[in-house]
């Protein structure tokens, strides 16, 4: 079920009013789904109904991104906020530490959320936060340059290119290592997505100087990572294994950034198995 839910945050100006857009489904213990910086809660369908048989789904839009508003005036697109902000959501829905699973930028706020305590289990999905500087710019550079072509591409185009595999694989071979099996309607949402994204700079901005470098050795903490990952690449993984000693490493086979659409089954099964 499609919905939304209006919550608030504090800020130095006082309450802040927030909206989140979410879908949730299926049933079992609940499990919080986050999606990475200009992509939203789609980007989880390839596995959704499979979770849905164990699990009660809760996919988000991140604010600022698909169907959730922009933060008011007030409150920051930084890592603090966007807790505070999932916080009050679980609150909201009345959710008592939920499991979490994130890729990309939202693994880096599942991770945040069980540094917090606020969730049992965290499972991400080649964590944001990870990177030397190099590695960084790198994939800055490249989100801003996906960003813009996402800009610029008429709809026309980018709809006449995602009825081909070829054309699928122009738009989106960044982010998915078998970019021919997303469906052109996912592959025209998710590029319409990108370049609406109204939290986009201002998230990218506030990353610039993100790391994440603290142990979480009281929850269960699952971190995956896709051998054809092109845009946080895989050693970036024995990092974070460094950082949490206790977690566990999992390495997905043929798998580029996001992994759910190239190999729902198995990325099904490490979401499920991470957040027993």
């Amino acid at each position: 079920m499609s919905a939304t839910v209006s919550f608030k945050v504090p800020s130095p100006r006082g309450p802040q009013p927030v909206t989140v857009a979410y879908t949730r489904v299926g049933r079992g213990a609940p499990l919080l789904l986050l999606h990475g910086i200009g992509h939203h809660r789609q980007a989880w369908d390839p596995v959704v109904d499979i979770l849905a048989t164990e699990r009660d789904v809760i996919a988000v839009d991140l604010p600022g991104f698909g169907a959730s508003p922009g933060l008011p005036e007030g409150l920051d697109y930084d890592l603090p906020t966007t807790t505070a902000v999932f916080g009050a959501f679980c609150e909201a829905l009345e959710l008592d530490r939920p499991h979490v699973a994130g890729n990309s930028l939202g693994g880096l706020l599942a991770l945040e959320l069980g540094r917090e305590q606020l969730v049992r289990s965290v499972t991400t999905l080649s964590p944001a936060g990870f990177w030397s500087e190099a590695e960084r710019r790198y994939a800055f550079g490249v989100l801003l340059a996906m960003r813009r072509i996402a800009q610029r591409l008429p709809l026309p185009l980018v709809e006449r290119l995602s009825r081909s595999a070829a054309g699928r694989t122009m738009l989106t071979s960044t982010i998915y290592a078998r970019p021919g099996r997303r469906s052109p309607e996912a592959v025209v949402a998710e590029t319409l997505a990108l370049a609406g994204a109204t939290g986009f700079d201002a998230t990218l901005k506030s990353g610039a100087t993100v790391l994440f470098r603290d142990d979480i050795p009281t929850i269960p903490v699952t971190v995956a990572w896709g051998t054809r990952d092109m845009l946080l690449v895989r050693r970036q993984g024995v990092r974070a294994k460094q950082i949490i000693p206790k977690a566990r490493l999992v390495r997905l086979p043929g798998c580029g950034h996001c992994p759910m659409n190239d190999d729902p089954a198995l990325v099904a099964r490490v979401l499920l198995d991470g957040s027993r």
